[in-house]
Formats: C-alpha cells, sequence, structure tokens
C-alpha cells in the first residue's frame, strides 16, 4: 500500500502522521483502532489475521526486517 493512503488512513483516525516510517505508522493505525500492533512482526510466516488490511504489506515488511 502506498503511503499516500496510509497517510490518508492515518488523518481519518486522527493521527498526525508526520515523519514517522511506515511501520510505526500502520501500527499506530492499528492501535487506534484498537487492534494488536502486529505490524512487521510476522518473521515467521504464521499470521492468521487473513482478513487484515495491512497483511500484504505485512508479511513483505517482516521478511525484509529478518533479512536485515
Amino acid at each position: 500500500m502506498h503511503m499516500q493512503l496510509i497517510r490518508n488512513i492515518a488523518q481519518e483516525n486522527g493521527i498526525k502522521a508526520g515523519r514517522m516510517s511506515k511501520v510505526n505508522l500502520v501500527r499506530a493505525i492499528q492501535r487506534t483502532e484498537g487492534n494488536l500492533e502486529c505490524f512487521a512482526t510476522d518473521v515467521d510466516g504464521t499470521c492468521d489475521q487473513t482478513e487484515c488490511l495491512w497483511r500484504d504489506d505485512c508479511t513483505a515488511s517482516a521478511k525484509k526486517a529478518k533479512a536485515s
């Protein structure tokens, strides 16, 4: 998902994105929505949240973080 769309979602949730990284911004959105702040933490590929809006980006970000 493009950062501009993520920023728009953040704004709709009353979050000021500023210079937040993608990971921190998505986690702030998750927290505000009352969800688990788990974006980019699924390094084992075991996430069971199949309906999550962030799922595709989450797994890609987790793999990237693991490789670093």
